[in-house]
């Protein structure tokens, strides 16, 4: 299936105040210079909060990771779980396909959906409230057909029963998850054979059903209001918690001197012959040539480098840097003092960004120069 971005776009997109702070306290749980770790999250929570990713969500979350336009795209419609086009106000509806349902009765519940909702899937119902798609295998093939319904399954379904499920939602109401037939879970159709003693002590629903009820947000989208417990895994302080093992053990008691000739074996043993360059002493930095602003004729697109999107070419022209020729003159020490000003450490030898600078300054163009001009430099 090709995914595009829609061709409708809203003119802009910000987090509420509450996702905002969830989204930032999202980035904490990485290390430094990883934070890009979190663009699934924060795209999936952009989503929840506005039940589809528009182009300026992805650019929002990209600024915020320091990532490129394009990178994020890249995420964003490789995983289908990411919606690249509106979808229903109350509730988008994924159809189980796969063999069970589709033996079941799946193309009944299709056969419902272009009746109710749309002809087609991923077009909104006339009065809005409503989207569709088939999707592949769900994993309720016990309980098939089925249909997953914002947040949670509705399992053993017919075309009658699901058919009312679409007229609660229409009319605002959140129906009942789970097995419509009458089942408690997965067990077997005619009662169970086993585990009988456990019959007695169960909940009104399974477990899983039981919670979608008490909580009753089924359909509802995530907007912050649910106060999630933002940061977890940092301690009281707000610091990271400390994973030395000096801070979490007491000290270990003196070990016995060893005779010296066994000691000067074991330091020999210990030291390398040479240093590799990669674990060179990051604090021998030193600053290369900046400039107060861009030389006459204006700065280069300094985006032509692979992983530098619009906000890391801000953050490079901030510290000095709008040509080409200047990243391409970077020596080991340059690049240690300029990595520990950028938000993401190593990216500069991970793309290789000295390598294609030099090969831009010298008027030649590289496989990624070439690319983002074919494809009309999205990252602009």
């Amino acid at each position: 299936m090709l995914r595009r971005l829609h061709p409708e776009q809203p003119d802009s997109f910000a987090f509420t105040s509450a996702n905002q702070a969830w989204a930032e306290a999202q980035i904490t749980k990485y290390p430094e210079g990883r934070q890009a770790s979190a663009v699934i999250p924060l795209l999936w929570r952009a989503q929840e909060q506005e039940g589809w990713l528009s182009r300026p969500a992805i650019e929002s979350v990209a600024d915020m990771l320091g990532m490129a336009y394009i990178r994020v795209l890249e995420v964003a419609s490789f995983y289908f779980m990411f919606q690249l086009q509106p979808v229903g106000s109350v509730a988008h509806i994924q159809i189980c396909g796969t063999t069970s349902c589709m033996i079941c009765g799946a193309e009944d519940l299709i056969a419902v959906c272009r009746e109710k909702i749309a002809d087609k899937p991923h077009v909104v119902s006339a009065d809005g409230k409503l989207s569709w798609e088939e999707v592949e295998c769900l994993g309720s093939c016990t309980n098939a057909p089925m249909a997953q319904i914002g947040k949670d399954y509705y399992e053993d379904l017919t075309s009658e029963s699901f058919a009312r499920i679409i007229d609660d939602l229409t009319a605002g109401k959140v129906p009942v998850p789970g097995p419509q037939n009458g089942r408690y879970g997965a067990e077997p159709l005619k009662g169970l054979t086993s585990l009988t003693e456990y019959e007695s002590g169960k909940t009104q629903y399974n477990a899983s059903v039981q919670l979608a009820t008490d909580i009753g947000d089924t359909v509802k989208r995530i907007d912050g209001s649910e106060v999630p417990l933002l940061t977890p895994w940092l301690g009281k302080d707000g610091k990271t918690a400390s994973t030395k093992a000096s801070e979490k053990k007491p000290p270990a008691a003196p070990a016995a001197p060893k005779p010296a000739v066994k000691q000067a074996q074991e330091a020999k043993a210990a030291k390398p012959a040479v240093k590799p360059a990669e674990k060179a002493d990051v604090t021998a930095q030193e600053q290369p040539d900046t400039l107060q602003a861009a030389r006459e004729g204006g700065a280069d697109d300094l985006k032509l480098l692979k992983g530098v999107g619009p906000k890391l070419e801000q953050t490079l022209n901030e510290l000095g840097f709008y040509h080409f020729n200047q990243i391409a003159a970077w020596t080991p020490a340059h690049v240690a003092w300029v990595d520990a000003r950028l938000k993401f450490k190593g990216r500069i030898e991970r793309d290789g960004w000295i390598e294609q600078a030099a090969q831009l300054a010298a008027g030649e163009e590289t496989d990624f120069a070439k690319r983002a001009k074919d494809e009309g430099t999205y990252e602009k």
